[in-house]
């Protein structure tokens, strides 16, 4: 990430992995398969790279202990720790308002399907905005 770049730093910490990986091992360590277990929908090789993007960006730590077998932990650095009551205050919104939020996607789409000639003559663009197709 370049420095100066807080989208860059926003898009690793909110992150639909980061943010849920990051108030787990905030708590306290936990190995691979302990995450594996308590991150609900995460696939073992999402889980890797998510965990090895916030090994990269400083926000955990990755303790191996020489045992046999082998036992690694995932522990929360100083700066993860200073982010967590963030993450917390937006984990708890998002659980406030994912009604609302379902509500109003719900409400969408059935606009949306209610003009399907409006919607298939456009597209979004790769900005986001919507193009009309030529035809």
């Amino acid at each position: 990430m370049p420095e100066g770049n807080a989208a860059a730093v926003l898009d690793r910490v909110g992150g639909k992995w980061s943010v849920t990986i990051l108030l787990i091992v905030c708590q306290e360590p936990h190995r691979f398969t302990e995450l594996e277990h308590v991150v609900e929908g995460i696939s073992r090789r999402m889980l890797a790279l998510t965990l090895r993007a916030l090994e990269r960006d400083g926000l955990i730590t990755r303790t191996v202990h020489p045992s046999i077998p082998v036992r690694v932990e995932y522990s929360a650095t100083a700066i993860a720790l200073e982010l967590r009551e963030s993450l917390r205050t937006l984990a708890d919104w998002a659980l406030r308002h994912r009604a609302a939020i379902a509500e109003a996607r719900t409400a969408y789409d059935d606009r949306a399907t209610a003009r399907p000639d409006r919607e298939s003559a456009t597209a979004p663009g790769p900005d986001g905005r919507r193009i009309t197709s030529a035809s």
